[in-house]
């Protein structure tokens, strides 16, 4: 098995919506935000982890293949996909190529069939117009939206609390790679489309269903760009 090409996908991921990736809490702030977002320890500016990214999108293609009752909720496996026939099989398997597979010595043969992992994510920073663009009109790369739950009985607005968020608008610095070996054909491009098709139309972060994470993605490169634009989620 030979590494043959290291495709790069680079663009620009834009939030339709604001985004809310969770940094944790443990300290108490008088007056402070309750839920913050992440972000990076240096420049303490919010950014999308590549290991968000790629779960999500794992989880999507793993529910939109069918698979996810018969790996009992855990990402597929080597023992899984040795049970497994047909088009799930099929499906599963440009998955395991992807992202990888957990085994153990009795799963030997499957992972050398299936080789390296092909796909990897890079953390997505903010762009530097955006930052740019921020910095002249005097805002915040966040901000705080207002929450709270309504009480059925008496129909007033309860435990008020604050989310930090990403605006909308924002535009993050995007990159993947796929590794291109032997035997590889276009079905792992295409897969990798239509799990960032996914992202698009359910969303990343927390709090999806009230509308945060809502995202685009924008193609560098020409060809690539034409072919996304073309790739049905589900197909």
């Amino acid at each position: 098995m030979q590494l043959n090409n290291i495709i790069a996908i680079e663009g620009t991921l834009e939030l339709v919506t604001g985004l809310h990736i969770g940094a944790g809490n443990e300290e108490l702030h008088i007056g402070g935000i309750d839920n913050p977002v992440l972000k990076h320890p240096y420049t303490n500016q919010p950014y999308i982890p590549g290991s968000s990214l790629k779960g999500k999108m794992r989880s999507m293609l793993e529910w939109k293949a069918g698979i996810v009752s018969e790996c009992e909720g855990k990402p597929v496996s080597a023992k899984v996909l040795a049970k497994l026939k047909d088009d799930k099989k099929q499906k599963a398997t440009l998955i395991a190529q992807l992202f990888g597979v957990a085994g153990d010595a009795n799963d030997e043969k499957i992972a050398l069939e299936l080789g390296p992992t092909r796909l990897s994510f890079w953390d997505c920073h903010l762009t530097k117009s955006w930052l740019d663009e921020r910095l002249t009109q005097q805002q915040s790369y966040t901000e705080a939206k207002s929450e709270n739950i309504i009480d059925r009985i008496k129909g007033v607005a309860e435990h008020p609390r604050q989310s930090e968020r990403v605006p909308a608008g924002a535009k993050f610095a995007f990159k993947l790679t796929i590794r291109q070996l032997d035997g590889d054909d276009n079905q792992l491009l295409e897969t990798v489309f239509s799990g960032l098709k996914l992202l698009e139309l359910d969303g990343i972060g927390g709090s999806g269903s009230r509308g945060y994470g809502k995202i685009k993605f924008i193609l560098d490169n020409t060809e690539y760009k034409a072919k996304f634009e073309k790739t049905p989620a589900f197909a």
